[in-house]
């Protein structure tokens, strides 16, 4: 089939690189977000999606809104037959879902109606789920809202971060989109609506979501902090210090929330809403990485010290 891919997250890059490599579809044009400022120098940088395309020679378009006129002119002259979307990072208009002639697909990394939105994968470890998937989905104007075509499911694993559950999602893209095509080239690609009594919203993160709440049980917080790796990360105050917190699980303790139950060899644990947390990994600002024991050494915390329960990072 003519095809036309539009996304800009890494998460699209494995199913990309499908696309382009099966000889049976043909990869019109590229759509993907202007290139944004990142880094310390705030350089225009553009998508790993962009930088794929340009070096396998497919044509890219980055209008600010796909229903830029423009941009809409040049790719309905493409006549493809689908279009694409993984991870784009705009709602597409009615105009834009009508001039496909098969219409268009998305990739969204959930088993829809769960989590429907921006942040699958992180609700996804917030809820404790044991599985997950990639669905893909005939698309409509509304948010993930479309019929589902088919799922790959995968089992969320119990050391799983966001980071790694996005690779894992990433890899089965490619295998959820051969079937799917599979599917509509002959004929026979379903179209099972959703149940909207089923949904949940997974809207975008913000930088404060990774505070730690220690008055919270602490097996919540042991998934926030697997959620919130490795953006915005798990964040919380301690004399003054702001850590990082990388690594934690919910271990059997009670205290007034955020206090220092043990800072030794051995753990480093603090008090919850109910339960304790006990950190493995963690990093202070402007340090690197490290274990909870090499962090204690020298570090000057004790028990009895208590995290700041007010803090809250600037979204």
């Amino acid at each position: 089939m003519r095809l036309v891919f539009c996304g800009t997250g890494e998460i699209g890059i494995p199913a990309l690189e499908y696309l382009l490599g099966d000889p049976s579809h043909q990869v019109l044009a590229v759509v993907t977000q202007p290139d944004k400022p990142a880094g310390r120098d705030l350089k225009p940088r553009a998508s790993a999606v962009k930088l794929l395309a340009e070096a396998r020679g497919v044509p890219v378009f980055q209008p600010p809104k796909l229903r830029d006129p423009v941009a809409m002119e040049v790719l309905r002259g493409l006549h493809p037959d689908l279009l694409v979307v993984v991870a784009y990072g705009q709602i597409l208009s009615k105009s834009v879902l009508d001039w496909p002639r098969l219409g268009c697909l998305n990739l969204h990394a959930s088993i829809l109606p769960r989590h429907r939105g921006a942040s699958p994968i992180q609700a996804a470890l917030l809820a404790g789920d044991r599985e997950t998937g990639m669905s893909v989905m005939w698309m409509n104007e509304g948010l993930d809202t479309g019929d589902v075509l088919l799922v790959e499911k995968i089992d969320i694993l119990p050391d799983d971060t966001a980071g790694s559950l996005h690779d894992r999602l990433a890899a089965v893209a490619p295998a959820a989109l051969r079937s799917a095509l599979t599917l509509i080239a002959g004929g026979q690609a379903p179209r099972i609506p959703q149940d909207p009594a089923l949904a949940t919203h997974a809207p975008k993160l913000r930088k404060s979501e990774g505070w730690i709440d220690w008055t919270l049980p602490s097996r919540e917080l042991a998934l926030r902090v697997r959620a919130m790796s490795p953006w915005p990360g798990a964040f919380g105050r301690l004399k003054g210090r702001v850590l990082k917190i990388h690594a934690a699980s919910a271990v059997e303790g009670s205290g007034v929330p955020g206090c220092i139950l043990r800072a030794d060899a051995e753990a480093f644990v603090a008090a919850c809403g109910s339960g304790a947390l006990q950190i493995h990994e963690l990093q202070a600002e402007g340090r690197r990485r490290m274990t909870a024991r090499d962090f204690l050494c020298g570090a000057g915390i004790t028990p009895g010290d208590v995290f700041d329960l007010s803090f809250l990072p600037v979204d």
